[in-house]
């Protein structure tokens, strides 16, 4: 068990020193690369989290990823496991207490891939003037608009929670292609790329169901290499030339760690289910839908078969649908240890229940500034409560810099929430203080902090948190979203720090029985308390 945790104390050594050297890497290769906003930069190679040195020494035992990063091995890098046993109960319950550690080095990653993104904007910017400076033309690429016909309804889709796969995402079920088929892809407000694993898989993590086959649909038609919306994709790198006009378009999306995907840029039919004002639901194509065809295709991704952007970019579902459904969207996740029966709903369009919802409030997002990652959704923080009471956290603390290091975004393919030092050590010292000489201090647990040892205490009491926003608008959570338990006798905040340099995330763990609204029209979040099991 201590080389475990002496495994997981590397990685977050690791990942809170990756941001300094991150940046001072893409600093060099600027002058060298017009970086794409999207991704597409030269990283150096990743780090395997399956592999850890067997040595009792201080060697972390970082290496380049394999051929099969997410399957088990046998010899000397076998793949590393954590577990924490809890009392037998049901099989998500236990699912969620044995993937904590493995959710959480999953979100480090993410996080690291997240700020890489946020460096790789700050280089595109300053090629841009670069060119500019130079009278050099710089072309701005719209998406071409898909066919749809504007309708007026809503789109209503479920969503399941994966804990139950070890997964810390939702999962969105769809509709691909002609006929139509079932695909279930994780839903994620923190990217734009839509993608699928497509035959032929040259390789491909293991998923649920049949990979997609481009052959058996009669709608599939590939983007060519000269097609102006090419231009909405990074290239592998280095990039592949267009050497004739039917070429099709080839495209490299970065996640983190060993997680990518490659493939074609193509457009299929998506199916949703329309349900119309007057109540009545049909089944609605939606065609010429831009998504990547993955032929190549590692990561922490638990089963599902590829992924569904819901970021503010040109390429995310939720963009490409504007037309049919408007420019808002909302989704609800249901606790994650409902019964595998209850299920989370993501509608588009506007649901006027919940505008007319009497807890409903409204924080605008960031706008105007120049940094701004195009695909994130920032909300402007200001403090942080507990129980009731404000922090003193500086303000700058929560600001975006010039070189759009910074900020907050609320992020659903993020697990737990993760605040920017020092916000975050005035969160955990504060939380202490208030269930001081309540709860003892479990200080064994390598990773999550505060914990506390509540055996025997029938009715465990512990302070809510709440995040006051710049504009006066206050969100606060109940303390199961804020606190996770490892076992019935041991609670801990379901949170963590990252560097300065990086940003804040309100993760999905966080948005739990929430109905959660995107208005990208008024460029406003909204967040109101609900039961999500009814809707």
């Amino acid at each position: 068990m201590f080389s475990k945790y002496s495994f997981i104390l590397c990685l977050i050594f690791f990942f809170v020193t990756a941001f300094s050297g991150d940046s001072r890497a893409l600093a060099g290769n600027n002058e060298q690369k017009n970086i794409s906003g999207f991704s597409g930069i030269d990283f150096p190679n990743p780090m395997r989290f399956g592999s850890a040195s067997s040595s009792t020494s201080n060697d972390c035992g970082f290496s380049s990823p394999e051929k099969e990063p997410t399957k088990e091995r046998t010899g000397e890098n076998k793949t590393v496991k954590f577990h924490l046993k809890r009392r037998e109960t049901t099989t998500t319950e236990k699912a969620t207490t044995n993937s904590v550690l493995e959710l959480q080095i999953r979100d480090l990653t993410r996080i690291q891939t997240l700020h890489k993104r946020v460096l790789e904007k700050n280089n595109q910017n300053t090629v841009s003037q670069k060119q500019k400076k130079n009278d050099k033309e710089v072309v701005t690429t719209t998406p071409v608009a898909s066919s749809v016909e504007e309708q007026a309804g809503q789109l209503v889709a479920t969503l399941e929670s994966g804990m139950t796969l070890g997964s810390g995402e939702y999962f969105m079920d769809v509709l691909v292609g002609s006929p139509p088929k079932h695909f279930s892809l994780i839903l994620d407000t923190g990217s734009d790329l839509n993608w699928i694993q497509c035959l032929p898989c040259y390789d491909c993590f293991q998923q649920n169901g049949a990979f997609y086959d481009p052959k058996a649909s009669a709608s599939y038609k590939n983007i060519t290499c000269n097609d102006q919306r090419c231009n909405l994709v990074s290239s592998p790198d280095p990039p592949m030339p267009c050497k004739s006009d039917n070429q099709s378009c080839p495209y490299y999306y970065w996640y983190g760690d060993s997680s990518n995907t490659t493939g074609d840029f193509a457009v299929e039919t998506f199916t949703v289910n329309l349900t119309t004002n007057g109540g009545s639901s049909e089944l609605y194509n939606v065609e010429n839908m831009m998504f990547g065809c993955g032929h190549w295709n590692r990561g922490l991704f638990h089963g599902a078969a590829g992924l569904l952007g819901l970021g503010r970019g040109p390429l995310s579902f939720s963009s490409q649908l504007q037309s049919l459904y408007g420019h808002s969207f909302s989704y609800c996740l249901v606790d994650r240890n409902s019964d595998t029966n209850v299920s989370s709903k993501l509608i588009f369009g506007e649901d006027k229940d919940l505008l007319s919802h009497p807890n409903l409030n409204f924080t605008s997002f960031v706008a105007g500034k120049e940094n701004l990652v195009d695909t994130f959704y920032y909300v402007q923080i200001k403090s942080i409560l507990v129980a009731g009471e404000v922090l003193n956290i500086p303000e700058e603390t929560w600001n975006i810099s010039s070189d759009g290091a910074g900020g907050t975004i609320i992020d659903s393919g993020t697990t737990l929430s993760y605040f920017a030092e020092p916000a975050y050590e005035f969160i955990k010292n504060k939380i202490a203080e208030k269930a001081k000489g309540k709860y003892p201090v479990y200080r064994d647990f390598p990773i999550l902090d505060p914990c506390f040892n509540v055996s025997g205490i029938h009715n465990v009491q512990l302070p809510e948190l709440g995040i006051a926003f710049a504009d006066g608008a206050v969100w606060n959570f109940p303390t199961e979203n804020s606190f996770i338990w490892l076992n019935e006798d041991l609670v801990c905040l379901a949170m963590l720090g990252t560097p300065k340099s990086a940003f804040s995330i309100i993760g999905n763990y966080q948005q739990q029985n929430f109905h959660i609204l995107y208005d990208t029209k008024r460029s406003r979040l909204g967040y109101a308390p609900t039961k999500c099991a009814d809707i």
